[in-house]
């Protein structure tokens, strides 16, 4: 027999989040856009940073329900991470794209292709690992993925890094090229930080 609840839980944060991962999406398939041809699109830079403004606007939405709230449907604890998670995510997109614009790149290097369709491919997965988690089924199972998204991603930034030491004799462009190709990688990265959050969740309430 199902116990009966004074205080029903408050349940709209599981929307918040999948708010929060589709922002994400849109905001790594516009690095996609950006970077797809060349010149890079610049102006993208600032369609992300409208995004990465209502990433910032959801966090704060859901800290300020959460100290609202009494009955949580995971733990307190863990949705405060998973909102500064998930927005450090789209931090990280948009410290990237800003830099394209900021240092005159006019021409793209295919290992940030590569990065940004690993990372558009891994926000997907985020998203979807917030679904499983509201449904309480299949979480696991996008984590792994999103850890494997994430090697190949180490994997690109290697190759993309060596490639550039050995191709580029402009140590100012190496400098720049190098501080981007780390931001596309630690997003991925953040991603993963995800993943790890979600899967200590529902190993906590499995």
């Amino acid at each position: 027999m199902s116990r009966f609840r004074l205080i029903p839980r408050e349940e709209k944060f599981y929307d918040d989040f999948k708010a929060m991962a589709d922002q994400l999406r849109n905001g790594a398939r516009l690095l996609e856009e950006m970077l797809a041809g060349d010149p890079p699109l610049h102006d993208k830079a600032h369609e992300i940073k409208e995004v990465e403004h209502k990433c910032d606007f959801l966090t704060h939405e859901i800290i300020q329900r959460l100290n609202k709230t009494f009955v949580t449907p995971i733990d307190r604890e863990d949705i405060h991470s998973l909102a500064r998670s998930l927005d450090d995510i789209m931090d990280a997109i948009d410290d990237a794209a800003a830099l394209f614009p900021l240092y005159h790149i006019d021409t793209v290097r295919p290992g940030a292709r590569d990065l940004t369709r690993i990372l558009s491919e891994t926000t997907d997965q985020v998203r979807l690992a917030v679904e499983a988690l509201e449904k309480k089924d299949g979480v696991l199972q996008h984590a792994v993925e999103i850890n494997r998204l994430e090697n190949e991603a180490d994997r690109a930034h290697h190759r993309a890094v060596a490639q550039l030491f050995d191709e580029e004799r402009d140590p100012i462009l190496v400098m720049k090229w190098k501080e981007i190709l780390d931001l596309l990688e630690d997003a991925t990265d953040r991603c993963e930080d995800v993943a790890n959050l979600l899967e200590n969740v529902v190993v906590k309430h499995g």
